[in-house]
């Protein structure tokens, strides 16, 4: 098993105050290349980071290609991962994807991990004109595309149903061959079998257990072999987990360092996905962080505040409908949150059931940079090792069995 660390940029207004102080997201974008650069002296593996725009507090990751150039430089072998580029034309033509994912494929010597999906939040949406009953045909054409358009020399022109171009050569070409890996973000199962029958890793934005990581995982890979059509020019095999994380000397201390930030995740990704209230947004407006401490004196949530949850009182909570039940799971800090024996307990079920990369969600809420820091480095220095030590023994040997009989190529970073 893998591991790599997950970036919304999020930023909660300051309690009581309508607007950020003056350098709030300057500090936020430091603090991240902070992050990623001591995750890439520990042996980290990836970073993912997303494309969102206008979702104030949840997310200020706007241009994610200009961290990646930055930390192409500030880190040597982590892997940079678009987690994901935002793929209908409205948000990006199809060339443009192409060319910027070569170029860092270029400044990073080979590092990049393309990430794809279709977004979902009106704000994103109405403000690009990008319409909701499109979006998932909108993604296939333009991924299908813009990986043409790495490969061919020059690239033949298109007449689609979404965009068109005339034959160009698509330029510069990336360093990896004949493309970066490619993934689809998956909230629900379905979206992974559809990332198996194109050749894609799944990145499980839905807090999968490991009870169905290891349904998914037999599926998944059966599906690569029998039933794969690429999406592009070589395969990705690859199922990825998020999951909350922060660590402490003691338990106690990482739950409250992980204080509300699993809950305030939860609680503006929910806000804005929701098409009433996201759809009500007033820009420039809102103190979300606010709201979240109100709809907290009121609930009985899932806080850091109340430690530990059981396992078997979380599951017979959660609400049935897959995007509703992520949004719960996200909530939670009974996960990737605790002391070195605990947290090292919770992957080995991971690991256990063959998954493939576990993300974690460090930067979330309020929670504080130093922190974040003294997590990244304990766990890199007190369970990583291991980890990676049985990735080669086992791991690796296993997807081999489960690759053995696919005849596309395969260019994969696991």
């Amino acid at each position: 098993m893998k591991f790599g660390l997950f970036y919304e940029l999020q930023l909660p207004k300051p309690a009581g105050q309508p607007q950020w102080n003056p350098e709030d997201e300057h500090k936020i974008y430091h603090d991240m290349l902070d992050q990623v650069e001591l995750a890439d002296s520990l042996g980290f593996d990836y970073v993912f980071e997303v494309e969102h725009h206008f979702l104030e507090e949840y997310s200020h990751s706007s241009a994610p290609e200009m961290m990646m150039a930055a930390l192409s430089q500030r880190t040597k072998n982590i892997r940079l991962g678009h987690g994901i580029v935002l793929m209908p034309p409205g948000y990006n033509h199809p060339a443009r994807v192409a060319e910027r994912i070569s170029a860092l494929d270029l400044l990073s010597d080979g590092r990049v991990e393309f990430g794809t999906g279709e977004s979902a939040s009106t704000m994103e949406m109405g403000g690009f004109e990008v319409e909701r009953e499109q979006k998932k045909a909108m993604w296939e054409e333009c991924t299908r595309e813009a990986a043409n358009m790495m490969v061919q020399t020059p690239y033949q022109g298109f007449q689609g149903q979404f965009f068109s171009m005339p034959p160009r050569n698509v330029i510069p070409k990336p360093q990896q061959n004949p493309h970066p890996p490619l993934w689809v973000a998956a909230s629900r199962r379905e979206t992974t079998m559809l990332a198996a029958r194109f050749g894609m890793g799944s990145l499980g934005f839905g807090f999968e257990t490991p009870e169905e990581l290891a349904e998914r995982t037999n599926e998944y890979y059966r599906i690569i072999r029998e039933e794969c059509y690429p999406i592009g020019h070589a395969i990705n095999p690859g199922l990825a987990v998020l999951t909350t994380f922060m660590m402490g000397q003691t338990d106690q201390e990482a739950l409250e360092r992980s204080a509300n930030g699993p809950a305030f995740f939860a609680h503006s990704l929910g806000y804005y996905y929701n098409p009433i209230t996201g759809g009500k947004h007033q820009p420039g407006e809102k103190n979300l962080y606010d709201s979240f401490l109100e709809s907290n004196k009121k609930q009985n949530t899932l806080s850091a505040k109340t430690g530990f949850v059981k396992e078997e009182d979380i599951r017979k909570d959660e609400p049935e409908e897959e995007v509703q039940r992520a949004l719960y799971r996200a909530a939670r800090t009974g996960t990737a949150v605790g002391t070195v024996d605990r947290v090292r307990e919770m992957l080995l079920t991971y690991e256990e059931n063959n998954l493939d990369v576990m993300i974690f969600v460090a930067q979330c809420g309020d929670r504080k940079h130093e922190h974040i820091m003294e997590s990244i480095e304990l766990f890199g220095k007190e369970i990583l090792p291991e980890f990676k030590e049985r990735h080669e023994t086992h791991h690796k040997p296993w997807r081999e069995e489960q690759l053995a009989t696919v005849d596309f190529p395969i260019n994969s970073s696991i």
